[in-house]
């Protein structure tokens, strides 16, 4: 048995990616939604998974570094191409701090760059803390 609860804040940002991407080789800008979620066994007495204020403070801390920028400036994601997938794997690292002292077992983020795609990076809580 999994719970799961999760979060949605939005920014906006350009990028552009490099090699065989027709258009999205241009400089152009996405209004991102993102969706940070966790996972976990069981509810506290509460009856939640956990305070999601500790989950929105960590994601609009993360999403303050990226607000307004232009993504391949920042050199972590401008290593690869600023993806969908790779901002969704650095917002994960950004997050999982907040995280390290509440027993959650996944921390998924999805980067919905339109109403139609997005890319997602998911890992494990629970072996951070082993």
């Amino acid at each position: 048995m999994t719970f799961a609860t999760g979060v949605v804040a939005r920014f906006a940002a350009r990028h552009h990616l490099v090699g065989d991407f027709g258009p999205a080789r241009a400089p152009h800008e996405h209004s991102y939604r993102v969706v940070a979620s966790v996972r976990g066994a069981g509810l506290r007495v509460d009856g939640t998974l956990l305070d999601i204020t500790v989950l929105q403070h960590g994601l609009a801390a993360a999403l303050a570094e990226l607000d307004g920028r232009d993504l391949n400036t920042i050199h972590a994601l401008a290593q690869l191409n600023p993806t969908a997938e790779v901002v969704a794997a650095y917002l994960f690292t950004r997050i999982r701090p907040a995280l390290e002292n509440i027993a959650m077992d996944e921390l998924t983020i999805e980067v919905w760059e339109s109403d139609v795609a997005y890319g997602a990076y998911s890992g494990d809580l629970a072996a951070s803390r082993a």
